[in-house]
């Protein structure tokens, strides 16, 4: 089975020596039937006060650390290594069964969450547009179905990274045309969920090895944080579809957390003590190898380092690099000459900049969200990656 070892690395950088609230990681990857954890480590600088993890209500691995020293820079370096074994074929024809698909009772029950519509949709044009894809005598398998979903999402879509936070709707992306991995996987989802499959986002690392002939053992590859839909099917449970590049299956895709709504899978948030002006910018670097593991896990893999958003070979959008991404505040800030220093939010993200967590003792009445300005005492500022 081939092994993947994927180096992630969040640095944030300060004007000057600035306090650290907590932060929440979700970067170790899931245990599954298709993918094994071998190894997992996390560095971070300057060393937290205490560090634990938990699991939140989804199984996902949550890191949680406390800091006690300021800095100047905030660095998270997560190394991980997975073995992988592609979905079997067995698995996907017992997903092939005639659509629609028929839930036990128990299954209605778990599933609850993952069947219910989370994005406003009043006229139901998610469902119109996915319902156009059932052939006229409506005779058609469930998993030939989604497929012809998550391809025609792929074919019809052009894939365009995004700067602004949040997940667009997926009105949106019909009216548009237009969206990035994660507006593709909650089209994906709420299609899904519309027909009555039940569907979650899932997100993780996209790891495509590059076939060099020059490098038989530890081949390099292309990496980036990624977002896709996993459906449920009677018989072969979860599957995964990737609509960004139109395929079935966990090939080239390492799970990192599944959830019903893309607000609970952030991969690092968290807060820190300073002026706006302090936050210098932020820094996100994936990269990726093909190799079994040897003991520690090889912190040297620098090589095709790309950040967040990379596209997979058949993307409709160039590779590119990034570095600091822009801060989505603005400058329009208003602050109490009472406060010297305030509690800033920043969030990195899959691919994806999400709405600022409510800071505790802050009050949304006085809260202008187009600016981040908060009335009462403070700002709550977004930090993100692109």
């Amino acid at each position: 089975m081939p092994f993947v070892t994927i180096r992630h690395i969040t640095t944030y950088r300060y004007r000057r020596p600035v306090a650290f609230g907590e932060h929440r990681m979700m970067l170790h990857p899931r245990a599954s039937r298709d993918q094994r954890v071998i190894q997992a480590d996390v560095k971070i600088s300057p060393e937290p006060r205490s560090l634990r993890f938990v699991q939140d209500a989804f199984g996902n691995h949550v890191g949680i650390a406390r800091f006690s020293r300021r800095s100047k820079e905030l660095s998270f370096e997560s190394v991980v290594c997975v073995e992988q074994s592609p979905c079997n074929s067995v698995v996907l024809e017992e997903g092939g069964r005639s659509f629609p698909v028929d839930y036990s009772v128990d299954e209605l029950r778990d599933l609850a969450p993952y069947l219910e519509r989370h994005q406003l949709d009043p006229i139901d044009a998610v469902g119109r547009w996915a319902r156009e894809l059932l052939f006229p005598s409506g005779a058609i398998g469930a998993l030939e179905l989604l497929t012809r979903l998550s391809q025609a999402i792929h074919k019809s879509f052009f894939y365009r990274r995004r700067e602004e936070k949040g997940v667009q709707s997926p009105i949106e992306t019909l009216r548009l045309g237009h969206g990035s991995c994660r507006d593709f996987a909650v089209l994906m989802i709420e299609s899904a969920r519309s027909i009555g499959f039940a569907a979650r986002f899932a997100s993780g690392y996209l790891a495509i090895p590059l076939d060099d002939p020059q490098e038989p053992t530890g081949r390099s590859g292309r990496g980036s944080t990624h977002a896709w839909a996993q459906i449920y099917l009677p018989g072969a449970g979860w599957i995964d579809f990737d609509p960004t590049s139109g395929s079935v299956g966990n090939v080239d895709l390492v799970t990192v957390a599944v959830v019903p709504d893309p607000r609970h899978a952030i991969p690092l948030h968290g807060t820190y003590v300073g002026f706006p002006s302090d936050h210098l910018g932020m820094e996100v670097q994936v990269s990726v190898t093909f190799d079994s593991p040897k003991g520690d896990l090889d912190r040297s893999a620098t090589d095709r380092i790309s950040t967040i958003g990379a596209p997979r070979r058949n993307h409709q959008s160039p590779v590119s690099l990034r570095g600091d991404p822009e801060l989505e505040t603005g400058a329009k800030r208003s602050q109490p000459a009472a406060v010297p220093e305030i509690s800033i939010e920043r969030v990195s993200s899959t691919e994806a900049q999400y709405s600022p967590k409510q800071l505790k003792g802050e009050s949304t009445s006085n809260r202008n969200c187009a600016s981040g300005v908060n009335t009462q005492g403070g700002i709550a500022a977004d930090r993100k990656s692109a």
